[in-house]
C-alpha cells in the first residue's frame, strides 16, 4: 500500500506542497497526497485586502480545490479539522453543512502515515471589548466581500438620497502592519474610482480612513527606512495615521483607545496580530504556544511525532542563532517551507534522515495601491536594495505572479497573465456589486 500524505489546509504553502507532492509522488503512484480543506476554492491571502475594497473580484482569481487535484495527481477532501488520534494516525473531520444547516458531509475520520498541519492563521484581537462583535476581519474570503458590500451599501444609500447633502462615511483600521497599510491605501484608490462611475454622492476626501496602530510607528516588523515613506505617503492620500495608540474598546459608534480618546467609524476592520486557530491548543498532547501554535524542530516536525508536521503561521519554528525568536508568520516562509517539505516527504518515505529548515528573508514590498509601492530585496550578491515606486509595484506583483507559477505552471499563468489584460480593458476597474 502506497504512504498516504494527508495535508491539513489549502492556503497558499498547504496548495503548493500538495501541488508539488501530487506531481513527484502522485503521479507515480510512491504516495496517496490528500488535500483538507473547509472550502471549495482558494484565493492568495495576501489580496484579500484588494477584495475588500473591491479592486480585485474574488471569483475570477480563485483556484478550484477539486479540479487542481485532478491536474495534478492529488485528492481533495471537504472538511474542517477538528480532532486528531495520533495513537491510530488518524484525523477527524466535523460534518460540513450546507447554506440551510443540513449536514452536507457527516463526521468522518482519515487515516494517515504522514500528516502535515497548514492551517494558517487568523486575527488575534487580544480579547478587545467589543472587536469580535464590531470589527471585521480579513482571514476569509467571505469576510473580505462581506466588508466590500457595506461599503458598496453606504455609497448607493448616498446615491438613491437625491435631495439630500453628500454622505460621508468612517472607515477604521486597527493595525498598521502590511494589511491595514494595503488596505487604507487600496480604499483610498477605491473612493476614487466610485466617484469616477457616478456614485459621487460620497466624494473621495469624505471617505474617511483613520488607520490605528498600538505601536510607535507603522510596519513594526519591518525596518524604518521602509516604514518612513510609507507613512508620508499615507498622510499624502488624507488617511489619518495615529501611532502609539492602543485600542481599549470597539463600539458600534467607533473605537475608544487606552488614552481616552474616541474615534467614530460605521465600517472597522481590525488588523493587529495574528493567532493559529484554537482547535491546535493541546492537540492530543501535542505542543504548542499562547497563540495556538504547534512547536516543531528545524526538520518542521512536531516536537512530539515525528510524523506529524507543521508549517506556515500556524508552526513555532526556531531560528537557530536568534535570540530564541520563531521564523515569522510571512507568506515567503510559508513558501520557502512547502518548497522543503516536498523533498523531506520523498526522503521521509524512502527512510532518510530529513534537512533542516533555514529562513532566508529575501525582503518586503507593501503595495500602495495605484499610487506607488516600497520595499526592499534582500540577496546575497545585492545586500538590502531598498525600492520605490514602480519598480517596487513590478516587484510586487511578480510575488503572486510566482505563486501562480508554483501552481500552475509557466504555460498557464502566461496565458493568466494575457487574461488579466485583457479583462481590464473590457471590465470595470472596480468590482460595483
Amino acid at each position: 500500500m502506497s504512504h498516504r500524505i494527508v495535508i491539513v489546509g489549502g492556503g497558499a504553502g498547504g496548495l503548493e506542497l500538495a501541488t508539488r507532492l501530487g506531481r513527484k509522488l502522485g503521479k507515480s503512484g510512491a504516495a496517496r497526497i490528500i488535500l483538507v480543506d473547509a472550502n471549495l476554492t482558494h484565493i492568495w491571502k495576501p489580496l484579500l485586502h484588494e477584495v475588500a475594497a473591491g479592486s480585485l473580484n474574488s471569483s475570477e482569481d480563485e483556484l478550484n480545490y477539486v479540479a487542481q487535484a485532478k491536474w495534478n495527481h492529488f485528492e481533495f477532501q471537504l472538511g474542517r479539522m477538528s480532532g486528531l488520534d495520533r495513537a491510530s494516525k488518524s484525523i477527524t473531520l466535523a460534518p460540513t453543512l450546507d447554506d440551510d444547516g443540513q449536514v452536507l458531509m457527516p463526521e468522518r475520520r482519515i487515516a494517515y502515515d504522514s500528516l502535515v498541519i497548514a492551517v494558517g492563521s487568523t486575527t488575534n484581537d487580544f480579547g478587545t471589548p467589543g472587536a469580535a462583535e464590531h470589527c471585521i476581519f480579513l482571514d476569509t474570503r467571505a469576510q473580505a466581500e462581506r466588508f466590500h458590500r457595506r461599503m458598496l451599501s453606504h455609497y448607493l444609500r448616498a446615491h438613491a438620497n437625491e435631495g439630500e447633502a453628500g454622505g460621508k462615511i468612517d472607515i477604521a483600521i486597527v493595525g498598521a502592519g502590511a494589511t491595514g497599510v494595503e488596505l487604507a491605501a487600496e480604499l483610498h484608490h477605491a473612493a476614487k474610482q466610485l466617484a469616477a462611475y457616478g456614485l459621487n454622492r460620497i466624494r473621495p476626501e469624505d471617505m474617511r480612513i483613520t488607520l490605528i496602530e498600538a505601536g510607535p510607528r507603522v510596519l513594526p516588523a519591518l525596518p524604518e527606512r521602509i516604514a518612513r515613506p510609507v507613512h508620508q505617503t499615507l498622510e499624502k492620500l488624507g488617511v489619518t495615521v495615529l501611532t502609539g495608540a492602543a485600542v481599549s474598546e470597539v463600539t458600534a459608534e467607533g473605537l475608544k483607545t487606552a488614552d481616552g480618546n474616541f474615534i467614530p467609524a460605521s465600517l472597522k476592520v481590525w488588523a493587529a496580530g495574528i493567532r493559529a486557530p484554537g482547535f491546535l491548543k493541546d492537540l492530543d498532547g501535542l505542543e504548542s504556544n499562547r497563540i495556538n501554535q504547534l512547536q516543531v524542530r528545524p526538520t518542521l516536525q512536531t516536537t512530539l511525532d515525528d510524523d506529524v508536521f507543521a508549517f506556515g503561521d500556524c508552526a513555532a519554528c526556531p531560528q537557530p542563532g536568534n535570540d530564541g525568536r520563531n521564523v515569522p508568520p510571512r507568506a515567503q516562509a510559508a513558501h520557502q517551507q512547502a518548497s522543503l517539505l516536498a523533498k523531506s516527504l520523498r526522503l521521509k518515505i524512502s527512510g532518510q534522515s530529513l534537512p533542516e529548515y533555514r529562513y532566508r528573508d529575501y525582503g518586503s514590498l507593501i503595495s500602495l495601491s495605484s499610487f506607488s509601492a516600497v520595499g526592499n530585496l534582500m540577496g546575497n550578491l545585492t545586500g538590502s536594495v531598498m525600492l520605490e515606486g514602480w519598480l517596487a509595484r513590478v516587484f510586487y506583483v511578480s510575488l503572486y505572479r510566482m505563486h501562480q507559477m508554483a501552481l500552475y505552471g509557466t504555460l498557464r499563468t502566461l496565458l493568466l497573465m494575457l487574461s488579466d489584460r485583457i479583462g481590464r480593458s473590457t471590465e470595470p476597474r472596480l468590482k460595483l456589486h
